[in-house]
């Protein structure tokens, strides 16, 4: 199953609609405006939040917490380097490897990919495409991916 992501870009901060592969609207994001560092909300079609991604602060490198509905399910941490995208996950035993450019990424629940991230190019704001295994792992794969989004802009 797949996610498209699109950033709204005239927008006073951070918001995502999120599509089904249908082109059916699935998700909202949306950061709140005076907010220290990132915290972006997950809501669904209806208004409910679903999870947030909360940057932290007082750290060298950029962490993010990542809550699904109202518990704290792991955090994950940029690691400097120097080539391509680095990023320790403790987040659903997953771990994610980047690409040169940092448009693609491969996340592994053991050895085999589970979700496939895409920046697709050429777009009015940031716009990603998803590729999710399971069905089950539709919103922690959602989450994962605007958290690496998250940490790419705090660079």
């Amino acid at each position: 199953m797949k996610l498209l992501i699109k950033q709204r870009v005239f927008s006073w901060s951070d918001s995502y609609d999120i599509y089904d592969e249908n082109g059916n609207k699935k998700y909202f994001v949306q950061a709140e405006i005076f907010a220290l560092g990132h915290q972006l909300h997950v809501s669904d079609t209806l208004g409910r939040e679903l999870g947030m991604v909360k940057q932290r602060l007082m750290v060298m490198l950029p962490t993010f917490d990542i809550e699904v509905n109202g518990q704290v399910r792991g955090c994950i941490r940029k690691q400097f380097s120097f080539f391509k995208p680095v990023y320790e996950l403790e987040f659903n035993g997953w771990r994610c490897e980047g690409d040169f450019l940092a448009w693609d990424y491969d996340v592994y629940a053991g050895g085999s990919v589970v979700v496939h991230i895409s920046k697709e190019p050429l777009h009015w704001g940031d716009t990603y495409v998803i590729d999710i295994a399971r069905p089950e792992d539709e919103l922690t794969a959602l989450m994962l991916c605007i958290a690496i989004d998250a940490a790419n802009c705090s660079r």
